[in-house]
């Protein structure tokens, strides 16, 4: 019996089949249940915070005393979120935690001034049905320019990749920028990486030929996840990955690893 297709494409789950189709099946396919991550709960305030930053307070006003006012209202909020709760952090930690996500709020103003620039949507979902996929992304912010071009940004709270694996890190660029080319009918003239914790911007170029060729990519990517699906064949991508994966104890990769 052919195990049931995700309803949607999404950069991350993407990334996710192609670093291991077994560790996407258990994820996404059969949704076993995974312990929060500390780093993507920590990410997800960070993004709350300039999300509100950008919505609620107008060009001029958006300085680093009003980011932390919405950092602030961010932490009440999700004290009762379950995935910060499943994080089991005692008092310490906790002000650790929030202490953190200050200096990534703070550090967003060194790399660009947010009263420079005109935001027209936070946290837009955009879906379009290519084949018979339907890729799916959230845009963190969406700027428009004077001259009308459109500015992707998307904010990272890890650090900034190495060149060996900037290339990997790209994909959710080509995909923004296919779905504002379907959605929007046109595609962003430059998507911006803010790495906060570096901080440091990096800035992509899309380009016809990109999109082209990221939109073959990732129509292969959904082709090999529906024949996975089809055949119920998800196999094991053993990497150094594998040490950090919540499902080492399911996996027949690791087993056999272990045991030799």
């Amino acid at each position: 019996m052919a195990l049931e297709l995700p309803r949607t494409l999404s950069p991350s789950k993407a990334s996710a089949f192609t670093s291991c189709p077994l560790a996407f099946r258990y994820s996404i396919i059969d949704r076993l249940p995974e312990p929060p991550s500390p780093h993507a709960v920590k990410g997800t305030l960070v993004h709350a915070a300039l999300e509100r930053l950008f919505w609620e307070e107008l060009p001029g006003e958006r300085t680093i005393d009003s980011a932390l006012d919405a950092l602030e209202v961010a932490w009440a909020q999700m004290q009762d979120d379950p995935e910060f709760v499943g994080l089991g952090l005692e008092a310490d930690q906790a002000r650790e935690f929030r202490a953190d996500a200050e200096v990534l709020v703070g550090n967003y103003f060194r790399i660009e001034d947010p009263n420079a620039v005109r935001a027209i949507g936070v946290e837009l979902g955009l879906e379009a049905e290519i084949g018979s996929m339907m890729l799916r992304g959230i845009i963190d912010r969406l700027d428009m320019t004077e001259d009308g071009a459109l500015v992707v940004v998307d904010y990272k709270t890890g650090r900034a990749p190495g060149s060996q694996f900037e290339k990997s890190r790209l994909n959710g660029v080509h995909t923004y920028a296919l779905l504002c080319e379907r959605v929007l009918g046109q595609a962003p003239s430059h998507v911006k990486l803010l790495y906060l914790r570096d901080p440091v911007a990096i800035i992509a170029t899309p380009t016809e030929q990109s999109i082209r060729g990221h939109r073959q990519r990732t129509a292969a990517v959904w082709s090999a996840i529906e024949r996975a699906c089809e055949r119920e064949d998800f196999r094991p991508r053993p990497s150094g990955l594998c040490n950090f994966c919540n499902f080492k104890e399911l996996c027949p990769a690791f087993a056999t690893a272990a045991a030799s």
